[in-house]
């Protein structure tokens, strides 16, 4: 389960992409998570996906 806090989740989601997935898709599709929902919450920071960095920065 993931954080509901979005500072809190954004921390997660980055160190999960740093060290066990390649991708968000990936990511979302292992923990069961909807990736737009996940976007749209980061997103609400300012923060975003980079494919390249595969973070959200």
């Amino acid at each position: 389960m993931l954080p509901k806090d979005p500072v809190i989740l954004l921390s997660v989601i980055n160190t999960k992409l740093r060290d066990e997935f390649d991708s968000v898709d990936e990511l979302c599709a292992a923990l069961d998570a909807d990736a737009a929902e996940l976007m749209g919450t980061l997103a609400a920071l300012d923060y975003h996906y980079d494919s390249v960095q595969n973070q959200f920065i």
